[in-house]
């Protein structure tokens, strides 16, 4: 079941841990984002785990998935964090997430949200261009602050990842290009509020060979050894996220192997590393939970026609990304092959495409590994409320997020007088 550890059937009836999704459905309604803490606390002191003796700080992606409940749950395991925007600063701050664990990532951060981030006092900015490293200069000077800086440097190495969440190579919007890094390094030396701290690089999402990523830490490990020989102090190696999930077929390198590799490049180096993890922490702790409206049947196509829509999970209209998609109950009957689509008004409004599963109207599905990027990458489009989640703990059900109103779409509108 997509690598999803809590999740199996009791009988003919699917559970997360030990509770039934139908009776989750019962009480939140659907569509409905349903996560196991379990999973989630497994995954993390698993990575934890995996690094031994070495000084490391493992920094959460808060755009995986950005939910209170979750930012909670790892802060509470001591978990650092990696945030692209103000908001999502906000949101760690607001669980008591320690700032000295915080990095800021992202290739457009605004004065203002260096403001925020200097006002906090983050861990470190994690910079992607001389201009973000001027400008951030000018803020800090103008607060009397000194900015910590690791540079972000992209290696230009094939991620062999979805074009789309490749991040690694030149002609990406991400990094410094890696001939210009070492001069900008020591531009900072005229830059009075920044202070060089780290070396950062991620080549992107969903991994699921570890070659390419030994490759560009093979790159920025000798981009290091020549800092260091021009004597400059480098305290920390941030070494990315982008470990991948088995949604289907992948195979993906498990966590202890992805760590041991890692630990390995580097040899007897004593700076702290940080590693930024998102997919692999949340991705396979969370499913959508969703019913069969209708069923059509077409002389070219059968449909069943969910409640859920791509405003709810648009990987699969994104990126074409397959989700397993699983019965609520085992009804027995004869499968036919569906297309499982959603209300949205648009072709390509779709959850799966040709899916073996004996379906009536009103059953229950559950569309899986959508714990990454499903809930924070929603919307309202076709003007439909966001979902409903609710956080599984042993027998226990928590509501960590309300279902929206429609009253409360447009509650910041105003008409024209």
């Amino acid at each position: 079941m997509s690598g999803f550890p809590f999740l199996k059937y009791h009988g003919t009836e699917l559970f997360v841990e030990s509770v039934s999704l139908d009776k989750i459905s019962q009480e939140f309604g659907s569509p409905c984002y349903v996560y196991s803490r379990a999973a989630l606390t497994n995954a993390y002191r698993e990575m934890d785990a995996a690094f031994s003796e070495r000084n490391h700080l493992i920094c959460y992606a808060v755009k995986a998935n950005s939910s209170l409940a979750i930012l909670d749950l790892f802060t509470r395991l001591g978990s650092g964090f990696d945030i692209v925007s103000e908001g999502e600063l906000r949101r760690v701050l607001k669980v008591g997430g320690d700032p000295q664990k915080i990095v800021f990532s992202g290739v457009g951060k605004s004065s203002d949200e260096m403001r925020a981030a200097l006002l906090a006092n983050i861990l470190c900015f994690n910079v992607e261009s001389e201009a973000e490293l001027i400008l951030l200069n000018q803020v800090a000077k103008e607060m009397d602050k000194i900015a910590p800086v690791s540079m972000r440097v992209n290696p230009d190495v094939d991620a062999k990842t979805h074009p789309y969440i490749s991040t690694g190579l030149k002609e990406n919007k991400f990094g410094v290009p890696f001939n210009e890094a070492e001069k900008l390094y020591f531009s900072g030396e005229n830059l009075t509020n920044i202070r060089m701290t780290g070396l950062d690089f991620h080549i992107g999402s969903q991994l699921t060979e570890l070659a390419p990523f030994s490759e560009a830490c093979e790159k920025v490990l000798v981009l290091l050894d020549r800092l260091e020989d021009k004597n400059l102090k480098i305290e920390h190696l941030d070494f990315g996220g982008g470990l991948g999930i088995r949604y289907s077929e992948e195979n993906p390198p498990s966590i202890q192997n992805y760590i041991a590799a890692l630990c390995e490049d580097l040899g007897d180096r004593a700076q702290r590393i940080l590693v930024e993890p998102g997919r692999s922490l949340v991705g396979n702790a969370g499913l959508l939970l969703t019913r069969v409206e209708y069923l059509k049947h077409t002389s070219h196509r059968d449909f069943a026609i969910v409640d859920a829509a791509m405003n709810d999970l648009i990987r699969p209209a994104l990126y074409d990304a397959y989700h397993e998609i699983l019965p609520i109950t085992m009804n027995g009957r004869d499968t036919k092959n569906y297309q499982i689509v959603g209300p949205v008004c648009e072709t390509g409004d779709f959850l799966g495409h040709n899916r073996s599963l004996a379906l009536s109207q009103g059953d229950l599905l559950a569309v899986m590994s959508a714990g990454a990027y499903g809930m924070s990458m929603s919307s309202n489009y076709n003007s439909r409320p966001r979902v409903a989640e609710v956080m599984v703990d042993g027998d226990s059900i928590h509501l960590i997020r309300e279902r929206e109103s429609i009253e409360q779409l447009f509650s910041n509108e105003r008409v024209l007088p």
